[in-house]
């Protein structure tokens, strides 16, 4: 990769800390923490952190292969020429700071932003978004066209959350600060933001977020796009309904095996 300066970068050395810390695992915007609510501490400082190298102005532009980025110096994107992952040719990006392990694998075109952690296994598929600061755990499978939100401001607030093992269907998207626990499968064109409901059918049970405290999906919880009705003489006149997120069942063997990746993908 080569790079040119319009001028000299004003870059600290704790940026490249910063950026390298995030890059290896060691620090993260999010990390589990049992005691804390919904088991996960936010660490603003660490987002404050990434926020701050968007301070500096200076332009940059890269060369990779065919591509061209031009961008803020302080962020370009991530050298991944080495790595224990697989970057499919067509189009991926990657920017600094983001947080690849082992075995991931990422299809194109995909972009994962600053301040991201992706868990060893996960395959990113096409025209997949991680924003900033989200946390995807292990053996996750992002399905194509699945949007996952990022969040810098404001800096307390929890990044998007998607626990080990879980599932999310084609054109889904995940937004403001939504927790998907461990296993959950969400179906294709499901969306949640942090004050979502979710009718649970199993339970009899609505599941719903609120801005202090983001929307979370149980684990192993199988959720699908469903619709009801919207109230009122106008609605019902003109058959209007709304849409609405479902917990149908229960993860079990069957869903599994209709969810399964093939290793020879991995």
């Amino acid at each position: 990769m080569t790079t040119t300066l319009e001028t000299a970068p004003v870059t600290a050395p704790s940026v490249e800390t910063l950026l390298d810390d995030l890059e290896a695992g060691r620090l993260r915007a999010a990390e589990p923490d049992t005691d804390a609510p919904d088991g996960w501490r936010v660490r603003p400082e660490v987002k404050a952190a990434i926020l701050a190298c968007f301070g500096d102005r200076t332009m940059a532009t890269w060369s990779a292969g065919p591509l061209t980025f031009r961008d803020r110096a302080a962020v370009p994107p991530r050298d991944l020429a080495d790595g224990p992952w697989r970057i499919v040719p067509g189009g991926t990006a990657v920017r600094r700071g983001a947080h690849l392990a082992e075995g991931v694998v990422v299809m194109p075109p995909s972009y994962v932003n600053i301040g991201a952690w992706i868990g060893e296994g996960t395959m990113v598929d096409s025209h997949v978004l991680v924003g900033s600061c989200a946390q995807v755990g292990a053996r996750v499978h992002l399905s194509a066209g699945v949007s996952i939100g990022g969040v810098l401001e404001p800096a307390g607030a929890r990044p998007v959350i998607v626990e080990d093992e879980a599932f999310v269907g084609a054109g889904s998207a995940l937004l403001d600060g939504v927790l998907v626990r461990t296993g959950a499968v969400i179906s294709a064109g499901v969306t949640l933001t942090g004050t979502s409901r979710i009718y649970d059918l199993v339970r009899e049970r609505i599941i719903e977020g609120t801005p202090d405290r983001p929307l979370v999906v149980p684990a192993g919880a199988v959720v699908v796009p469903g619709a009801r009705s919207v109230p009122g003489t106008f609605a019902a006149a003109n058959g209007l309904s709304i849409s609405v997120a479902l917990l149908v069942k229960d993860r079990d063997a069957r869903t599994s095996a209709r969810v399964a990746l093939e290793d020879a993908l991995r």
